[in-house]
């Protein structure tokens, strides 16, 4: 009977599931079950993933299952494991495994090297963890979308392996609670972070910006240019115990 519960839970879970909010893609559009990403085949990684993070996903209990492998479903073939191996840096998720406990396909899925991007490993495991675990607590009171990547339009990226991955020179975060449509966002430099997560607060308009995205696309014009002009953080607390 238990199983049967927990069935019919996940079964309406994942169809109520939707991807709302997503960004104007450049590159080619990769739907999965939990999240969506455009790829770009040029730097070998997404210039954007997108998904949706409800208290139930942080709740979720599923363990890591580290089984990073390509992702048949981009056309020209995703970076593959061999391309970070003795490159030094670490092979950094999109959409955190964290954040997909739920069910062991979806954390299965948040290994898929269409996810990865080349990090540092003191910022991967420093402020950009400390910035995802935030994010869940956020999200433990309210679902929320997030749409995050590494910026791939500074001018000089430097390569990683035989499929060329380019390193983000910074990374970014758009976090929208749909409740209350307020945004924050962030841009993070790929290195050790030193400074209080509040000192990488910045607008989606500095981030559309810099990577010529259109983000929150789907908000009608008048909404979407008034929360993504301004800092949002009214209703975001920044400092967790």
């Amino acid at each position: 009977m238990n199983r049967i519960i927990i069935f019919i839970f996940l079964l309406n879970f994942f169809c109520s599931y939707s991807q709302q909010y997503l960004p104007v893609s450049n590159s080619e559009v990769i739907n999965h079950t939990y999240y969506t990403l455009s790829y770009s085949e040029f730097h070998e990684q997404a210039e954007w993933v997108h998904y949706k993070l409800s208290p139930e996903m942080i709740n979720g209990s599923f363990k890591r299952t580290n089984n990073f492998r390509q992702d048949k479903k981009v056309s020209t073939g995703s970076a593959s494991l061999a391309d970070y191996r003795k490159s030094g840096y670490e092979r950094g998720h999109l959409v955190p495994a964290a954040d997909m406990k739920l069910s062991y396909n979806m954390m299965s899925k948040s290994f898929l090297m269409s996810n990865i991007s080349p990090q540092n490993p003191s910022f991967n495991k420093g402020g950009w963890k400390k910035l995802e675990k935030l994010i869940r607590f956020w999200a433990s009171k309210s679902s929320l979308y997030i749409t995050t990547g590494g910026i791939l339009t500074d001018s000089t990226l430097n390569k990683i392996g035989k499929n060329n991955v380019s390193i983000p020179n910074r990374f970014y975060k758009i976090i929208f609670n749909p409740n209350n449509q307020e945004v924050i966002s962030f841009i993070m430099p790929n290195s050790k972070i030193n400074k209080d997560l509040d000192y990488y607060i910045v607008t989606v308009d500095t981030i559309e910006e810099i990577t010529g995205i259109d983000f929150l696309s789907d908000l009608d014009d008048e909404t979407e240019n008034k929360i993504e002009s301004k800092i949002g953080i009214k209703n975001f607390k920044i400092k967790v115990k």
